[in-house]
């Protein structure tokens, strides 16, 4: 599987960004997918997951209620709509596929097989 996430940017705090995880390949609805996230000088951190159903999410505690994270397995890409952007939600984010992540340890670094690029976010106060 190969990812390609894109719609980084610069915005101001309070705005909003949508960022998509296209993956190649027939077998997109076999993967649980992820986004982490990491900032200077700082470990990456898990953001949010979703089921290979898109039917069970899961958010970090810093972005709960403010991020949202969709799958179209009909066109192999995963969303992650970001509202009420922080300036420390600045970081470099990164999508991740994982064929059987353990539920207990789904915002794991190693539960993922296969990362994308990553796209850039800035967030200006």
């Amino acid at each position: 599987v190969q990812l390609q996430a894109s719609g980084g940017g610069l915005v101001q705090a309070g705005g909003s960004l949508r960022l998509s995880c296209a993956a190649s390949g027939r077998t997109f609805s076999s993967y649980g997918m992820a986004w982490f996230r990491q900032a200077p000088g700082k470990e990456r951190e898990f953001v949010s997951a979703i089921r290979r159903s898109g039917g069970s999410t899961y958010y970090a505690d810093s972005v709960k209620g403010r991020f949202t994270i969709s799958r179209d397995n009909a066109e192999n890409t995963v969303y992650l709509q970001m509202n009420s952007l922080k300036p420390e939600d600045t970081a470099l984010y990164y999508c991740a596929a994982g064929r059987s992540i353990i539920l207990s340890a789904i915002s794991r670094v190693e539960q993922y097989d296969y990362w994308g690029q990553g796209t850039q976010v800035t967030v200006s106060s």
